[in-house]
Parts: structure tokens; sequence; C-alpha cells
């Protein structure tokens, strides 16, 4: 059964040419002109991911992002004709799983979708359980406890917080990361990784503005600390 994709786009032109070239590439999907009506048929269940423009009437695509994590796991794949970065890394905070600036091209629109839909539905890589003190993450379950107390974070980030604590301890750039995460390279502008990782830091670090556990190693990348490789004091 293909995964269903629901479309929130008030452009009936461009939602209907997306509707097509998604439909002709194996997926089933459905239109809602509006943030109001897209998230009353993703109460009905059954929606795998949501391909969502940020400019809409009524309420608008970063609002509906915010409702729609409240309820949902379901991936989202934001559509701008917004310029301002700001926007991107706003939607990203409230959760969404990926971005694509107007104009884009269909084929592109297409790898992306499927992108997030491969890290939504993945398998169990392995069957351990990495655990860092109170942190406890369960790749199979696609889980994240910290006292024993489970958090909620996007399927995107939940994979990126799994490849940083399979390489504990390494110091990974943001390109490594990114490779890991997505499985392919493409472009992505130079904050996604940090807003991400700002969000994961969030649910799991005492105090996320002085973490221990994801260190930042200034012009390089990121660390996911090992117990002795944890700072004894902060500054």
């Amino acid at each position: 059964m293909s995964d269903l994709i629901l479309l929130i786009e008030d452009d009936r032109r461009l939602a209907g040419m997306v509707l097509d070239f998604l439909t002709q590439n194996g997926f089933a999907v459905e239109h809602m002109p509006t943030g109001e009506e897209g998230l009353a048929r993703l109460a009905r269940g059954g929606v795998s991911a949501i391909v969502l423009d940020l400019m809409l009437p009524g309420i608008d695509g970063l609002e509906v992002c915010r409702r729609v994590r409240v309820t949902s796991d379901a991936a989202i794949l934001m559509l701008t004709a917004r310029g301002d970065e700001t926007d991107r890394v706003v939607g990203l905070e409230l959760g969404a799983d990926d971005y694509l600036p107007k104009p884009f091209s269909p084929r592109e629109l297409v790898a992306r979708l499927r992108a997030v839909l491969r890290r939504r539905n993945a398998g169990p890589h392995q069957q351990e359980l990495l655990c860092f003190g109170p942190l406890e993450i369960d790749p199979a379950a696609r889980q994240l406890r910290v006292n024993g107390a489970e958090q909620s974070l996007t399927s995107y980030q939940f994979d990126l917080l799994v490849a940083l604590a399979r390489h504990a301890g390494r110091v990974l750039s943001r390109d490594q990361i990114m490779d890991m995460v997505k499985g392919e390279p493409f472009e992505a502008f130079d904050r996604s990784i940090d807003v991400h990782i700002s969000r994961i830091r969030a649910a799991i670090e005492k105090d996320p503005r002085r973490p221990r556990q994801i260190l930042t190693i200034r012009g390089v990348g990121y660390l996911f600390a090992r117990h002795h490789d944890r700072p004894d004091k902060i500054e």
C-alpha cells in the first residue's frame, strides 16, 4: 500500500501539478487548500507525510506545523516562496523534517519526500539499546527516553541523534552528519543541522544552553560525549 501524502497548498494550479507528479511516481495524494481543512483531514488518520505550504489563507503553514506536531508523527516537508532563512529555521524548530523553496523541481520534491519517508519508515538498523546515563535511545522502537520519560523528536531529529550516539566520542562535521542521516548528499542551508541539534538538546539536556551530551566543537562540528568526554566544568 502506498504512503498517503497530504498536500496542503492554496495555489490550485501548483497543487494540481504536484498532485499529478506525485501520483505518477506511485504516491497516494490528497489535497486540501487550507490549513484548517488539512488539520481536519489529518485527524482522520492514515497520513504518512505532509507537503505543507507556509503561505496559506487563514492559519499559516507555521501554525499548521506547530499543531501537527502536537498530535502526529507524520513527516513534514515545507514548501515556501519566502527567501528569508528565518522562516525555514522557525519551521524546523516547530518540527518540520525538511524544506523546499519555491520554485522547485518536481524531481527534487519526490527525492526529498522519499528521503523523509525513508527516515520515518526505517526499520531497525541494529537491535542495540544506546544508553548514556539517564539517556536511553532505542533505534528499533524509535524511542527516546530521558530518566524513563519518553521524549518526542521528529523522524529526522531521531535519526540525527542515533547517528551521533553511534559515533560517541568522535567529532563529526556537519557534512558527515548530513550524509549519515539523509543517505544521499543534497543542498541544505548552513543552519539546518544547528537548528535540529538545538531541538535535540532541548529534549535530552538538563540545561540546553550548557550542553553536556552534544558538544559543539567550534569550527569543526559536533561531538556526542561519552561519560569521560563530558567536561567536569562548563564555563
